[in-house]
């Protein structure tokens, strides 16, 4: 399983666009929760920090499993997805490297297991 702290900038003059692809997300939150099995994500979470200079950046947090398949974009939702991150952000992803995760052992036992199979605890 793999902890992921990923950032990428907003492109100029893309907030508004960044905002209304996180609107679709949270709108179409169902849709997205169902792609999270193929992808093996137990956890995905998405910020937004403005730095001094004005710059707009996304942040992008997950737990997910080894074998997990990414974006499907035969899926409605994904495809979408990656059209308005073409759109609104700049290429590719600075990565922050992970140093410490703490759960309870329950939590961690549950999202290990669907990180590996993509479903929850039998």
């Amino acid at each position: 399983m793999r902890l992921e702290l990923s950032r990428s900038r907003i492109k100029d003059g893309q907030d508004e666009n960044f905002g209304a692809w996180m609107e679709t997300l949270n709108n179409r939150y169902d849709e997205c929760e169902a792609s999270l099995s193929a992808q093996r994500a137990a956890l995905e979470a998405t910020f937004k920090h403005v730095e001094a200079d004005g710059s707009v950046w996304i942040y992008h947090l997950s737990l997910v499993g080894e074998n997990g398949s990414g974006l499907d974009t035969e899926q409605d939702i994904d495809a979408t997805h990656e059209a308005a991150s073409r759109q609104a952000k700049m290429p590719g992803w600075e990565e922050l490297e992970p140093k410490f995760l703490l759960m309870p052992d329950h939590l961690r036992a549950s999202m290990v297991h669907w990180a590996e199979h993509g479903q929850a605890p039998g």
